[in-house]
């Protein structure tokens, strides 16, 4: 069996700080804010991005993929959730890009 290298390029780490600010400026904005809710971020993030160590092909192709290797991984996270855009370059799994579906960018 073999066992993924997950990295994050730059860009979607940055995508995850952006996200994180999102998330705390809504919940803030609600009458009855969670301020657990940037923990409870990572760590569904950091639950599934394990899969991909074992499992990368399970995830669908992408939208626009130019090949098989292209795949997006959906990752559960309240009412919407995000999804995280990689590709698998021999064992290496690379996530380019993450996004959350409330944002208004997101397509």
């Amino acid at each position: 069996m073999t066992v993924y290298r997950v990295v994050l390029a730059d860009e979607a780490a940055d995508d995850l700080l952006r996200i994180e600010d999102f998330i705390i400026e809504r919940e803030l904005a609600s009458a009855t804010p969670d301020l657990d809710v940037v923990r409870r971020l990572r760590d569904a993030v950091g639950h599934a991005l394990r899969l991909l160590e074992f499992s990368p092909y399970s995830c669908r192709k992408a939208a626009r993929a130019v090949n098989d290797k292209q795949r997006e991984l959906i990752i559960p996270f309240g009412s919407a959730g995000l999804v995280a855009a990689f590709e698998v370059r021999g064992e290496v799994v690379r996530i380019g890009a993450i996004r959350h579906q409330l944002e208004q960018d997101y397509h």
